[in-house]
């Protein structure tokens, strides 16, 4: 499989993939503020997720990326998807 550029092609409507996120950095657990950088996480892609003359979407475009728990992203977010490969 290869990378698709968003710019290309997106994934269909509420479609789980696998997305690289180039500037990804997430909290580890704890008060220190240490990060770890993680780029590529699996998101559902959603279209037309922010109403059309929101803040929102004026700010971030109509589209947004859904994860589980707070590994949300905006769309900008993500540079690259592909696939999920096939369950063995």
């Amino acid at each position: 499989m290869e990378w698709i550029d968003i710019t290309e092609r997106l994934p269909e409507d509420k479609e789980k993939v696998i997305c690289f996120l180039p500037e990804n950095h997430q909290y580890l657990p704890g008060k220190t503020g240490e990060t770890r950088f993680d780029p590529i996480v699996i998101l559902r892609f959603v279209d037309q997720f922010f109403e059309e003359g929101s803040k929102k979407f004026e700010e971030y475009g109509p589209h947004f990326w859904l994860g589980e728990g707070l590994s949300n992203h905006y769309f900008s977010d993500v540079t690259h998807w592909m696939p999920l490969p096939e369950s063995p």
